[in-house]
């Protein structure tokens, strides 16, 4: 089955929110503040690879992906769309 992904805004103008239609984590939640941290996440290690992300929060249905103040949503988007679908 193919992940569809929506994307919504959210109260930080630096974060969007991504609901999928599966789950993005079995149960509970995860923060990852880095690259590093992300090491046993598939997607959230994808995700840091896109430059300009500093923060993924995954928690059932959706992923919640933070960015640098600096950075153009525009110019993330697809990647980050990308990154979640491959993941999955």
């Amino acid at each position: 089955m193919a992940v569809e992904v929506s994307v919504s805004t959210t109260p930080n103008e630096n974060a969007m929110k991504y609901t999928l239609n599966c789950n993005s984590i079995e149960s509970g939640h995860k923060t990852y503040a880095n690259a590093e941290a992300a090491e046993d996440s598939p997607v959230a290690k994808a995700l840091f690879a896109i430059d300009g992300v500093t923060q993924v929060f995954l928690m059932a249905d959706f992923i919640s992906v933070t960015k640098k103040p600096e950075a153009s949503w525009g110019s993330l988007e697809a990647a980050i769309l990308d990154a979640i679908k491959s993941a999955y």
